[in-house]
């Protein structure tokens, strides 16, 4: 089988809660499957001295716009959490916890986490709101809750953060293809275009 499609996102990215509901089809149509990284955009901004999209004078009002726009045209309900932008690293940990032990139901926790924040405009930057996701999941409420305290989980996003920062990921979504980087959903099209032709 060819080699997965590496895909980083942060589970505050409107944009990456978009691609996050096509990665896998994506993937699939050309014989691959897709690995999930969630990442923190927030070391992201550290190491090149931004801030977050919608706070940027001019660009942040174009961006909600452009938010609203795109979900019409595929017809996604969306709506932005009071408290966007917000943390996600309760998110990003549960989510490590359950890929290690199955990926399918982590990529379904992924995007349950993404659907409460930009569908129902819920809340999950604080643990509390990603065990409510967990438990309408189906998962284990205590299981999950230690999880995100786990020592070794912890260090899990760590790395994988350092990682992502290594790999040259500098936004939400970031997608490796064979070693070739895509940033942003707008970019989906390229690469499936990039996956059907082998590149160029």
């Amino acid at each position: 089988m060819a080699e997965p499609l590496i895909f980083y996102f942060d589970f505050s990215s409107p944009y990456g809660f978009l691609a996050a509901r096509e990665i896998d089809g994506l993937a699939a149509r050309h014989g691959r499957a897709a690995v999930w990284k969630p990442m923190l955009l927030g070391a992201v901004f550290k190491q090149n001295g931004m801030q977050p999209l919608l706070n940027i004078p001019l660009k942040g009002a174009y961006a909600k716009r452009d938010m609203q726009r795109e979900t019409r045209r595929l017809g996604v309900d969306f709506r932005l959490p009071d408290s966007f932008p917000f943390a996600s690293i309760s998110a990003a940990r549960a989510f490590y916890w359950l890929w290690e032990r199955n990926p399918n139901a982590a990529r379904r926790f992924g995007r349950a986490l993404f659907e409460h924040a930009f569908v129902a405009g819920q809340d999950i930057s604080k643990p509390e709101g990603v065990l409510a996701v967990a438990e309408a999941e189906g998962l284990e409420r205590d299981a999950v809750q230690a999880a995100m305290q786990d020592s070794v989980i912890k260090a899990r996003l760590r790395q994988e953060v350092e990682g992502a920062l290594a790999a040259g990921v500098c936004g939400s979504p970031y997608v490796l293809v064979d070693g070739e980087p895509f940033w942003g959903y707008d970019k989906f099209p390229r690469i499936e275009e990039w996956l059907e032709k082998g590149g160029w």
